[in-house]
């Protein structure tokens, strides 16, 4: 059976009101069940990598946040539905993409696409998940969208991943220069995960027809959102462990990913500190180890707690863009998102 996270769930168990044509939960709900089915209609390798990538769903938080922009300008959700489920594809090619470049074995709790079908067959099914969601997009002309909307938003969700790219890119100099870059990891979180955010919540306002403004001001509330989301990633890295997360709590350690924790920790450190985490992150010791050593300087100096109140700054920023929004029962769930997204344990 699919698991499926609905629109109460993401929304810290806020009781959703119905949209138009549809619930959010049911449209969720809808969502989740096409995503099963998506690829179901052949036998092949390719079909059952994409499968695996997609089922059992995630929070399924991009499909919702397109949804209830959408609603939250007005539109019809069952217009862009396909879509939400679009955005998940191309969310979940990210992460098939990630975990060939982290070199993870985990994913949602169980084995990752590249560890399961090996990393050049990974690369294919991410691919294809990258290709399925403009043809999703496309999709949207037999729902009722404009063929005007269908091509701005085409062109919005194709920059989007552009910037991702150049986001993903960025991380890897970071990495590689190791000069601890504070401005540049800001930017980094904003092309690489603040991206996307951005493009399914311009997508779904422009596909619902809503208006420049609208449609601009969801862009701003979604790029604060992501990248409250992302910073909020870095700190669990360091607060919680595997079982919790689903993914590798030694990750950032392995790639030695320069996140804002160990940035603040960096920079708010004497000169011996500062050589301590620099050999933390160039080590090839035990990642675990490595990890232990790095808490105890993030604590020392307070950075868990200089990341969190960041991540509120980010999450404050996103609501307050909603202002220009018109009361609505979506515009509640947007503002809900952006609480959500910093008090979440995975």
């Amino acid at each position: 059976m699919t698991r499926r996270v609905t629109t109460d769930q993401a929304a810290g168990d806020q009781r959703p009101e119905p949209g138009r044509g549809l619930g959010s939960t049911a449209l969720t709900d809808e969502v989740g069940d096409r995503l099963a089915e998506r690829w179901q209609t052949e036998t092949s390798l390719l079909a059952s990598m994409c499968t695996h990538a997609l089922v059992p769903n995630g929070k399924l938080f991009r499909p919702i946040l397109l949804l209830e922009s959408a609603l939250a300008v007005g539109g019809d959700a069952k217009v862009v539905l396909p879509a939400a489920i679009g955005a998940e594809s191309g969310h979940v090619a990210s992460l098939v993409h990630d975990d060939i470049i982290d070199d993870d074995e985990l994913r949602r709790g169980r084995p990752s696409v590249q560890h399961k079908f090996g990393a050049d067959n990974a690369i294919i099914a991410g691919d294809a998940l990258i290709f399925d969601l403009f043809a999703a997009l496309a999709e949207c002309r037999s729902t009722g969208a404009r063929p005007d909307r269908i091509v701005a938003a085409l062109d919005v969700v194709a920059r989007c991943g552009i910037d991702l790219c150049r986001g993903q890119s960025l991380e890897a100099e970071l990495c590689e220069r190791m000069d601890f870059d504070l401005d540049g990891y800001l930017t980094m979180v904003r092309l690489k995960t603040a991206a996307l955010f951005r493009g399914v919540c311009e997508c779904g306002a422009l596909l619902a027809g809503g208006e420049e403004n609208l449609v601009r001001a969801l862009g701003v509330y979604a790029e604060n959102l992501g990248c409250a989301f992302q910073i909020h990633d870095d700190v669990m890295s360091y607060t919680n462990d595997t079982a919790v997360m689903g993914k590798p709590a030694t990750s950032d350690i392995r790639n030695g990913r320069l996140t804002l924790p160990v940035l603040l920790a960096y920079h708010g450190s004497p000169p011996e500190d500062r050589a301590a985490i620099t050999e933390v992150l160039v080590s090839k010791g035990d990642p675990a180890t490595r990890r232990d050593i790095l808490l105890g300087l993030l604590d020392k100096t307070g950075a868990i707690t200089g990341a969190t109140e960041r991540a509120r700054d980010y999450s404050r920023k996103a609501i307050d863009a909603l202002r220009v929004l018109p009361p609505s029962a979506s515009l509640d769930r947007l503002r809900g998102f952006a609480e959500a997204a910093i008090k979440r344990d995975r």
